[in-house]
């Protein structure tokens, strides 16, 4: 037998360790992410889980939860899809800075994010003024609520809506425009149905970051049933006294944004976004 044929096995060998630690990784990575999320479910009956949410300070916490996060995100949307598709289509001076500026968010402190929005919004902020003479009142307001779910949320859907936008073939555009379309025609046929897939991972991301938010909506708008106080912050409430009502409206939220998650990803792979921009 030559040495070839004998080297053979051993070389196998040694190449099959590095699959079995991708799957190793990939399994250590599976159970630490997912454990928590079954210990939600896990740790008490769903008896008590369901006889918790009969409280009405839970229904009026996940009630206005929904009602704001959808709120921010249609606000998110509007304004931050045409933005990104500028920043994807655009080079101009200092747009770099313009990127980090906007992406900054994504790194504050929840701590940090309420303490800025309170200094440029709050009563004595930066516009604060010219908001209280407009009769516009943010802090301690459902409306602050939207404001700061908005603000920590939006970075992940304009960096994944930008990211979708640069990606699309440029050829497509230029075809579009020698055609004589507009580039508002252009924009909503080409652009938007071509980014479906990045534009409804953003959107996802961002509806998932509103749900969570916690930090930046208490030192904004504080915590008042029925008013400001969202579900996370029901549950920080609830934490120290009522751990399986803490536990209960932790795992609607868990299903809440699983169900965003996946509605969101079923559309965009049935092209039902971008059915409908044509």
């Amino acid at each position: 037998m030559s040495a070839a044929a004998l080297r053979a096995p051993a070389l196998s060998r040694v190449r099959g360790w590095f699959p079995a630690l991708l799957v190793l990784a990939l399994a250590v990575a599976l159970v630490f992410l997912f454990l928590p999320v079954v210990a939600i479910f896990t740790h008490t009956s769903p008896g008590k889980l369901i006889s918790s949410l009969g409280d009405g300070s839970a229904t009026d916490a996940l009630r206005l939860s929904i009602e704001t996060t959808a709120i921010a995100i249609a606000i998110i949307v509007v304004v931050g899809t045409p933005a990104a598709y500028f920043l994807a289509t655009r080079d101009f001076p200092g747009k770099s800075l313009v990127v980090t500026l906007i992406e900054l968010p994504l790194v504050l402190p929840p701590a940090v994010a309420g303490i800025g929005l309170l200094a440029a919004l709050g009563p004595k902020g930066i516009l604060g003024p010219a908001l209280d003479h407009a009769g516009i009142t943010l802090v301690l307001q459902t409306a602050g609520v939207v404001v700061a779910l908005t603000f920590v949320a939006s970075p992940f859907y304009l960096r994944q809506a930008q990211a979708a936008f640069i990606s699309i073939d440029r050829s497509l555009f230029e075809a579009s425009r020698t055609l004589g379309a507009s580039e508002a025609r252009t924009f909503l046929r080409i652009a938007i149905p071509g980014a479906v897939p990045g534009l409804a991972a953003g959107l996802a991301l961002a509806w998932g970051r509103a749900l969570g938010e916690f930090g930046a909506t208490l030192m904004f708008a504080g915590s008042f049933r029925g008013i400001t106080q969202t579900a996370p912050l029901a549950i920080y409430e609830r934490f120290a006294t009522d751990f399986d009502g803490a536990l209960a409206l932790s795992a609607v939220l868990v299903a809440v944004s699983a169900a965003i998650l996946l509605t969101v990803k079923a559309l965009a792979g049935s092209g039902a976004f971008g059915g409908a921009a044509r």
